[in-house]
């Protein structure tokens, strides 16, 4: 038998080793991993890092961007984008229709009204010591709740914490937090602690799910009030006007104008008795820094990293996506926001160094959805857009089944994506259920603003399209309404209000968001494959060597796992 020269075994080896799958150089050194820190940005659309990319530190976002797996092209792949689904979706690796988050709030048909997600009335608000009070709550869908009671029962399927903490048998620590409540649920799974910002007094809350009472070093920091250091105080641009993308885009008439805030800087917080002073709060980068020094106080209190067993630590920022409500995304607010968050996330990472170690600790970060820019922006720019209100457009297709069919009230809700029906009344009144989802769709699909509307069921003459995928695995068959209305580009399907902007739609703008891990063994590499969001679940699954959530469906990234 011949021997082949060494310098066609060399060019052989080295052909080998280039086709050689990449996660073989890229996998993730786990062996000093203490804790892992999964970063959820609300509203930040995929796009917004390259936006602001100039105006960013280098230790804080470009530590993640520059530094380790950056994928450009990571979308979800459910239609209702919206802050649930999009947590529940990252923690769980599952869609909508396995994990049941299908929407902020649904229909609950036992109950006959508007629930919202995470409301539990058998795990009352656990009272934080010293404090009382109650705001005004500027969020629709927390105000649907009947009570204050949360906890995660409505969360079907586990997490990657889950099945971290199972792994080593209750070893890990589990612990989230958030200035929203159905943030740091979500991301807690079952098996964690969560914690948020009440709008009432600025303390960071829990349920009795959770705890029977606060452990020392919640109570310790609560008790120094740091949500009230903005009171009778204005938020300022940190920066030279002149360094902002968005300076001339401060003062636009479609913002919107909250009481006492304005939509110009300076913006006064005010203070509490005013009623909206922690909410406004939350519209500012104090809002996000208080998220990071409670996280702190958690790491401290609960010492996390500095055992043998892998902790985990939810981070969920509400800023950015207050500022695009309020603002719209290309907001002179909303860049400062990121500037101010890129801030907090370096002060943060700074922290982690020092106390758990630089080596010690991975970080994986994305964003529940993104978002779209106001309509009447997109108008300036030569775009056909609409605000289409929900109420009025069920009055009026419940005036034309009545007139068609002889059903009054067939509409029994429409909370955006969805149209509940009256199945009783419709079933009484022996009309054909068929034909009045038909009527539904004809009706609305005329409607300007409305790009389609399909039933539960679709219709066997309709062909297919993209928005098919989005919406079924959106579907779950005990919360998802009759009918599923999606507006045009850039077009709003919401009722008249305070929210200058909304997303949830399926189109790519609301779908798009970064997804970034960083850590020891993870080299720098920016990836413009088109990726799920579904995919970090069981990516960090894979890392960790954990089973995959129970009902995940995503697949590993390359990248950064075997």
């Amino acid at each position: 038998m011949k021997t082949m020269p060494s310098s066609v075994v060399a060019r052989f080896s080295l052909i080998f080793a280039l086709c050689l799958p990449s996660s073989l150089a890229l996998a993730v050194d786990t062996s000093d991993i203490r804790l892992v820190v999964q970063i959820t940005v609300d509203g930040l659309r995929g796009d917004l890092l390259h936006r602001y990319r100039s105006g960013l530190g280098s230790s804080g976002f470009r530590r993640l961007m520059d530094g380790g797996v950056w994928y450009t092209d990571a979308h979800h792949l459910h239609a209702n984008t919206e802050t649930i689904a999009g947590h529940a979706t990252l923690s769980t690796g599952a869609h909508p229709s396995e994990h049941g988050m299908i929407g902020n709030s649904w229909f609950n048909r036992e109950d006959g009204r508007l629930g919202y997600n995470i409301e539990d009335p058998d795990y009352a608000r656990l009272p934080v010591p010293g404090f009382d009070g109650e705001g005004e709550q500027l969020d629709p869908t927390q105000a649907a709740a009947a009570t204050t009671g949360r906890s995660p029962r409505n969360l079907l399927v586990s997490t990657f914490s889950d099945e971290l903490f199972k792994s080593n048998n209750g070893r890990s620590k589990i612990f989230s937090v958030s200035g929203k409540d159905r943030s740091a649920v979500a991301m807690a799974g079952h098996a964690g602690k969560a914690f948020w910002m009440s709008v009432d007094s600025g303390a960071f809350e829990t349920s009795t799910f959770y705890y029977d009472s606060y452990p020392d070093w919640v109570v310790a920091w609560n008790a120094q009030r740091p949500a009230d250091a903005a009171i009778s105080k204005e938020w300022t641009l940190e920066d030279a006007i002149e360094t902002y993308l968005l300076a001339d885009n401060d003062d636009r008439p479609f913002e919107t104008d909250l009481k006492g805030f304005g939509r110009t800087f300076p913006h006064p917080y005010g203070a509490p008795e005013d009623g909206l002073y922690y909410t406004q709060v939350l519209l500012t980068p104090l809002g996000d820094a208080l998220t990071a020094s409670f996280g702190k106080a958690i790491v401290l209190g609960e010492e996390l990293g500095r055992d043998a067993d892998i902790d985990y630590l939810s981070l969920s920022f509400s800023g950015v996506d207050a500022t695009s409500h309020f603002f719209g995304p290309s907001s002179l607010e909303n860049e400062e926001m990121e500037r101010r968050l890129d801030d907090t996330l370096s002060d943060f990472f700074a922290f982690l160094d020092s106390e758990v170690g630089r080596d010690n600790y991975l970080i994986v970060l994305s964003a529940d959805h993104g978002m779209p820019e106001m309509p009447e922006h997109m108008a300036h720019q030569g775009h056909d857009t609409t605000r289409n209100g929900q109420t009025a457009l069920a009055e009026a297709l419940n005036t034309e089944i009545a007139s068609a069919f002889g059903v009054e009230g067939a509409v029994k809700a429409f909370f955006r994506p969805y149209i509940y029906l009256d199945h009783e009344a419709i079933a009484a009144a022996k009309a054909d259920r068929r034909a009045i989802e038909r009527l539904i769709v004809d009706s609305l699909q005329a409607v300007p603003g409305i790009a389609l509307a399909t039933p539960s069921v679709p219709f066997p003459e309709r062909r297919d399209n993209f928005f098919d995928g989005p919406i079924r695995r959106n579907f779950h068959p005990e919360r998802s309404g009759d009918i599923y209305v999606v507006q045009s580009p850039y077009s709003f399907l919401l009722d008249p209000g305070a929210i200058a902007a909304m997303h949830g739609s399926p189109w790519r703008y609301d779908t798009h968001v970064p997804v970034l891990f960083a850590g020891p063994g993870i080299a720098a590499q920016r990836v413009s494959r088109s990726i799920g969001t579904v995919d970090v679940a069981v990516t960090l699954s894979e890392i960790f060597g954990t089973t995959y959530p129970s009902g995940a469906s995503g697949s590993v990234l390359f990248e950064v796992a075997d």
